[in-house]
Parts: C-alpha cells; structure tokens; sequence
C-alpha cells in the first residue's frame, strides 16, 4: 500500500458485521448499517504542540477501534475501500482482540 496519513488521521479498514442475527434471520445488504468497528491500517506522525513537539497518536496500526457510522472520509485505495479519519473520531481500542484472530 503507498499511502500514509498525514498529522493526526488513520487510514481503517471496516470491519462487516456477521449477516445473520442470533435466531438465524439473514439481513439483506440493504438493511445493513456502515459497521463502526474497523482495524488501523496506517496512522500519521501525530499533532504538533505550540512549542513544535510532536504528540504522537494514541491508536497503532493492527488495532481493532470504534468509530461513529459517519466519521472519516470514504477513499479507495489500491482498489479497496477504506476510510480516512481524525484520530479524535476514534471511540475506541478493541482491548484483547485483533482482527487477524478474528479473521482467523
């Protein structure tokens, strides 16, 4: 991938929800929400303080985090579809889980 996010944005890859709730009924695409759990693919350098030092971000890449339906922006990146966002629209890091173990 030959993209990096500048200042204090990440670049995250949605995370789709399972298509079946728990009795078994199948949701159709249609009646899907945007899922708002996702996994940091590439983070920027952090923010620059008044005295010029840089604070660096708090979420890494490889970290599973919450997000709200609308945050970020919608980019395609070598064909697939991802969102770019400030790390202040991130809720959240998924503790004791990551996205490889759960594709796994």
């Amino acid at each position: 991938m030959n993209f990096r996010p500048l200042h204090d944005r990440v670049l995250v890859r949605r995370i789709e929800s399972d298509e079946k709730t728990r009795g078994g009924i199948i949701i159709p695409d249609t009646a899907k929400e945007k899922p708002i759990e996702g996994e940091v693919l590439a983070i920027g350098t952090g923010t620059r303080n008044e005295q010029g030092q840089v604070t660096p971000l708090d979420v890494k890449v490889g970290d599973r985090i919450l997000f709200g339906k609308w945050s970020g922006t919608e980019v395609k990146v070598d064909g697939e579809d991802l969102v770019v966002m400030k790390e202040s629209d991130v809720m959240g890091v998924i503790e004791g889980s990551t996205a490889t173990a759960k594709a796994a």
